[in-house]
Order: C-alpha cells, then structure tokens, then sequence
C-alpha cells in the first residue's frame, strides 16, 4: 500500500471514529433529558429533602429501600434459576452429540415467541397450590422460565464459538464432560454469563406484570410498582409533585448502575477469557 492510500485510509477511519462518537455522544445526551428534567423537578419544591424524605417516610406505607430489596431478591432467584438451567444446556446442545438435538434445542428456542400473559392464568393457578404468592420465589420463577430459553440460545451460541481443540486436549487428559463443563466452559463463557445475570437483574427491576399479578402485601412492592403505588399516593401539590419526580430519579439508579458496572465486567471477561487456537 502507498504512502498516500495509507494516510488515506487513516483519515477516513478516523473521521469514521468521530462520527461514531458524535451519534453516541447525540444519544446519550437524548437519555439525558428526561432524567435531567426529573431532577430539576424533584429540586423545585424542598430540595434534596424530597430525596432523603423517600427513606424516612414511606410513600402509600411503603419504604423505598424495600422496593430495592425486594427487586433485587426476585432478581437473584430469576438469576440463579436462569444460570443454573442455561449454562449445561448450553454447553450441551453446543458440543454434545446426541440424538435428537437439534428438535430438542428449536424445541426450546419456540418458548420465545410466547408472551407472558399467554401463561398468567396457569401460572398463577401453579403459584397458587404452591403456596408461594407475596414470595421472592413465586416472582422470581415465572419470570426465570420465560428468560431460560433466551439464556439457552445465548450460552449455545457461546459453546458453539469455543475452540473444539481445548475440549480434544482435555478429553486426551482423561477429563469428563463435567469437569470439562467446570474447569473450561465456565471460565471462558464469564463474559455471557455476566450479561445474562445483568440481564436478568435488569428485567426482574423492570417487571410489572409478575409482582402485580403474585403479590397482594404492601411490603412486596417492586421498583417497578413502586411509580403507581407513589403517583396513587401523593397529592398534585408542588411538594408532592416534586416528592414523586425525586422517587422516579431514585428507583432509576439501581438499572443505570447495572448497565454501568455490568459493562466494565463484560469489557474485563472479553478480555481475560480470550483463547488462542
């Protein structure tokens, strides 16, 4: 290649690099308005006493730290139900060979195009004879099992990428499928694991549908409840006003603090499972 083509090619990927970041930089300032707005808003009538008055005074009977913590129990039991299903899965349906296989795994994949209201009615009929409404566990598992084939989909597609010949040296070293699955797959698929458990944070944190329909005690209130359950216990008052945009900014700050620290440990798993052939 010529000096000129070179330096040519080197502007254009530049320039490509800043229009890259200009569209990220337009979109991130997009999301920031109506969070920008919430914010002034909950500041215009009493400061940031609306913020710290969330946790001292409960809205509708309901403390908003409870709201966290009951958003975060159903999202370690959908976690661990998704991981805990997804992971052998996938590594089955990626690097075993066994009859029926592929029906089995499109078999699978076909749960994702049923809606969740499809299965309310037996769920909650399911729920109900065991026992498990106003429970992290009765939330929590419907919302694993419409998330447990999205999972397998994801951890197949990470089994199928990892080389062949890491599982032929360690077959040659007398190693099982079980400890392969431990010692190697596991390591390696770190990065999907750690987007499927935020993922599964993330949806539990935005689920509305399950704690509705499950829960019928105050004190199990979601996040994603809680902006009814407020707006239905406050007053059109500017004090009031301002009191629900504070909680609006506060029940936010649990999702965005996901995507942050999720990104950084995926970016680190990338980095520390890569494997050479």
């Amino acid at each position: 290649m010529s000096a000129n083509g070179g330096f040519g090619l080197l502007v254009r990927r530049r320039r490509d690099r800043y229009i890259a970041q200009a569209m990220l930089v337009a979109t991130a300032l997009l999301w920031l308005v109506p969070a920008w707005s919430a914010l002034r808003e909950a500041l215009k009538a009493g400061g940031f006493s609306n913020f710290t008055s969330l946790f001292s005074d409960p809205l509708g009977g309901v403390p908003i730290w409870r709201t966290y913590l009951n958003s975060l129990l159903n999202g370690v039991v959908h976690a661990a139900v998704v991981l805990f299903v997804s992971l052998p899965a996938g590594y089955a349906f990626g690097k075993l060979r066994f009859r029926g296989r592929e029906a089995l795994y499109y078999g699978t994949i076909l749960f994702l195009a049923i809606p969740g209201t499809a299965i309310l009615v037996p769920l909650y009929h399911v729920t109900q004879q065991l026992d498990l409404f106003n429970s992290h566990l009765g939330v929590g598992l419907p919302e694993a099992a419409l998330t447990v084939p999205f999972g397998v989909l994801l951890m197949r597609n990470y089994a199928e990428n990892v080389p062949d010949t890491l599982l032929e040296a360690a077959i040659m070293d007398r190693a099982g499928h079980l400890r392969i699955f431990a010692r190697i797959f596991v390591p390696i698929a770190r990065p999907a694991i750690v987007n499927l458990t935020v993922l599964c944070f993330m949806w539990s944190l935005q689920d509305y549908l399950w704690p509705s329909v499950l829960n019928t005690e105050p004190e199990m209130t979601t996040a994603a409840q809680a902006v009814s359950t407020f707006h239905n216990a406050l007053s059109a008052s500017p004090v009031d006003s301002a009191r629900y945009s504070a909680s609006l900014v506060l029940l936010a700050v649990p999702a965005v603090l996901l995507v942050v620290l999720g990104q950084r440990f995926i970016t680190n798993g990338l980095t520390s499972g890569a494997t050479k052939d």
